[in-house]
């Protein structure tokens, strides 16, 4: 067998060893699909021989799950015959569950999606005692369901209420977790143990089988019929709908699948199950998932726009300029990956105004057991708040998060950069400004790069590395292995105004905001947002970042235009921002109020005067075009970005729109969304756009093909 071992011990043990050639993971491909057939036909055929089954990797993890790269090219006719091939691997895995002799999962490493699935053949598993090793099914994340037993198994284990994280979700857990939800029975300190721990089990359980397999089983919590469990199904619905709108199959499949499967005997409910994947990985929202997710990810992560030829750097001491809420997130981001800051402000009243809003955010996750409070004082410890630029001495990192104005950022640069340790490097957390810009006031340009945080950084898993014209390779490596550092995704891109995440985000909130110029009303501005998988409407998203700070940036625009010798002409998202914040004295949430209103005690709602200063009669809009607009809008300009060589690969373009933007996750990213319309498709919908709204919508097919170069992905 080509992607496993049978082998059959004189003492009646027979180990099926995983060991996909020339892979580093152990796989689903069709080769292993079919020696796990033959392998489980031999163990019927040795069943008199047999004392007992073990399931083993030479792989460092035990199983990595599907062989996804195949699910690209899938299309809606090959859903019948992936339910076929579904039906027969699980075939397998059920005759090795009933040959009537115990069968042991032996996991000295992960195992997740298909992967816990298969380790879910064994009537027992026993695993490394190793906090980084993880497991579950966490196949929605990918457009997907754990349907190669996974629903049904877990659904039959935990019950239908308990399940629904690990399956709804796809919530991982460590070894200590599964063995406290009964899914391991025990655990080693080395892997030496792993063997003879399954002996002993298989010695004193010669007759094992699955625990839904015994006479006097009864789900966990009670079947759909009990009273408590039928009420939770009758809003599970609903509260599903209200989360997802609709845009995720998976889900609604996973839960689908949960219920109707949970009413029927085991082998019908894995039926269900396999009909329900075989829909599901045939559809676009499975493949844009996977694409952005697995590969798009995995590219990133890989390290390769990390410049090649230098060590790997993490600054044992980091200096913040700034205490406010960036600058205090910053710290936050350093001090809880186990790196000192020093937390500097013109005040030590303000400096210490960060470390409570720090302290603030540890609480949180003290209260809600994501942290405790010892290792809070660690992180807290870590944190040094001051208004003395001495105590960035020796920081090999300063990053600049002060106010988005380039003659108070030049100010602080020169301050703090003399205390930098020898060949240290400075960064600015600007989300605009041009990075080549406020290198200027530096005296190692070679050494200025941008590092553009998300807020609130704590949640945020992006950062935006941006290299100015003269930023060094070797500065633009560390600041890579930084972002690493601190558990972060990095994208790389060139220096421009906005650089990608923000002028794009802006491309978003200014469409909203135009569709109002429009008379288009406000509530239905948001919804179609929110409609389309947006996380937040853009007019709250606009009084959330500040419709004063985009005012200030439209003048900041304005100014180095006519110092270029040229007019700025604003958008008319942009000239109804500016009318809002001067003439109708509206700057935001932060000011008071924006488009919406923030009543105290009561939940925010939009301003009643949007109606009067903006409502025109007789516009109406259909919401479809207006989620088309809205998603259009962003892709386009992503893909110009790319034409432009502000971004350099597909994968940045993809997880930078999820992750930076909040483009919705089904779509796979703006660049994938894209590739998903089709390219002739989308020029002829963005040529119509274009004639309806204007140039902005305005797409060549040579800036298109340039953005959809696969090359750039390499």
């Amino acid at each position: 067998m080509e992607t496993l071992r049978y082998e059959l011990a004189g003492d009646g043990l027979a180990t099926i060893t995983f060991d996909a050639p020339g892979s580093p993971v152990n796989t689903m491909t069709p080769a292993w699909q079919r020696d796990l057939a033959s392998a489980a036909a031999q163990a019927v055929a040795d069943k008199e021989k047999i004392r007992g089954v073990l399931l083993a990797s030479a792989k460092s993890t035990f199983f990595a799950g599907a062989a996804l790269k195949s699910l690209l090219t899938l299309e809606a006719k090959d859903a019948a015959p992936g339910f076929a091939g579904i039906e027969a691997m699980k075939a397998s895995f059920r005759t090795l569950e009933t040959l009537g002799r115990p069968v042991v999962s032996l996991l000295a490493g992960s195992a997740l999606g298909g992967g816990w699935e298969v380790a879910l053949i064994g009537h027992a598993r026993f695993a490394l005692d190793d906090a980084s090793i993880k497991f579950g099914t966490p196949e929605v994340s990918l457009g997907l369901i754990p349907g190669a037993t996974g629903i049904t198994k877990t659904v039959r284990k935990l019950g239908l209420l308990a399940a629904q994280p690990y399956l709804l979700e796809g919530k991982l857990f460590g070894p200590r977790e599964a063995q406290a939800l009964g899914w391991i029975e025990g655990l080693a300190t080395s892997v030496d143990e792993l063997r003879p721990m399954a002996l002993a089990w298989i010695d004193a359980n010669p007759d094992a089988i699955q625990p839904w397999e015994r006479r006097d089983y009864k789900m966990p919590g009670g079947t759909p019929a009990s009273p408590k469990i039928a009420a939770a199904i009758a809003v599970a619905p609903a509260m599903l709908a209200q989360k997802t709108r609709g845009l995720y199959p998976a889900t609604q499949a996973i839960l689908e699948t949960m219920v109707e499967g949970a009413l029927v005997d085991y082998d019908t409910a894995t039926r269900i199950e396999s009909r329900k994947l075989a829909k599901v990985m045939v559809g676009q929202t499975a493949k844009n998932m996977i694409q952005a997710f697995f590969f798009d990810l995995n590219a990133i992560k890989s390290g390769q726009a990390r410049p090649k030829g230098f060590a790997s750097w993490r600054p044992a001491k980091v200096g913040i300029l700034g205490a406010g809420m960036m600058g205090a997130g910053i710290a936050h981001a350093n001090a809880a990956r186990g790196i000192a800051c020093v937390l500097k402000d013109v005040s030590a009243d303000k400096a210490a105004a960060g470390l409570a809003a720090i302290r603030r955010v540890t609480g949180a996750q003290v209260k809600r057991g994501a942290l405790d409070e010892v290792r809070e004082a660690k992180l807290l410890a870590l944190v040094t708040p001051s208004a003395d630029a001495r105590a960035l001495d020796g920081c090999e990192l300063i990053v600049e998060a002060v106010f988005e104005n380039r003659a108070l950022k030049a100010e602080v640069t020169r301050e703090a950069e003399p205390m930098l340790a020898p060949d240290g490097v400075f960064a600015s957390n600007t989300s605009t400004l041009p990075i080549t810009g406020l290198a200027a006031a530096s005296r190692r340009p070679d050494r200025f790069v941008g590092l553009h945080f998300f807020s609130p950084v704590h949640k945020m898993k992006l950062v935006e590395i941006i290299r100015g014209k003269q930023t060094s390779d070797e500065t633009l490596a560390r600041a890579y292995d930084y972002v690493i550092a601190l558990g972060k995704t990095p994208i790389v891109v060139n220096d421009s105004r906005g650089f990608f995440t923000s002028r794009v985000f802006g491309t978003y909130v200014m469409e909203g905001a135009a569709m109002l110029a429009e008379g288009i009303v406000a509530p239905l501005v948001e919804h179609a947002a929110l409609a389309a998988g947006m996380p937040v409407g853009p007019l709250a998203v606009l009084d959330e970042t500040s419709l004063a700070l985009s005012v200030h940036v439209l003048e900041q625009t304005r100014a180095d235009w006519q110092a270029e010798g040229r007019q700025y002409v604003p958008s008319a998202g942009e000239a109804l921002v500016e009318k809002m914040v001067k003439a109708l004295g509206r700057p935001g949430r932060a000011g008071g109020g924006g488009f919406y209103d923030y009543p105290a005690g009561a939940p925010k709602r939009l301003w009643p005067g949007l109606a009067t200063n903006f409502a025109k009669a007789g516009v109406a809009a259909d919401i479809d075009a207006l989620k088309q607009r809205l998603l259009y809008r962003q892709s386009i300009e992503t893909a110009r970005c790319l034409a432009e060589g502000v971004l350099t690969s597909v994968a940045e373009a993809n997880i930078g729109s999820i992750f930076g933007i909040g483009f919705p996750a089904w779509t796979g990213g703006a660049i994938q969304f894209i590739a998903s319309e089709g390219r002739d498709t989308f020029l002829a919908n963005s040529a119509a756009l274009a004639e309806r709204h204007g140039d902005r919508f305005a797409i060549s097919a040579e800036t298109l093909d340039a953005a959809l170069n696969p090359r750039r992905n390499s």
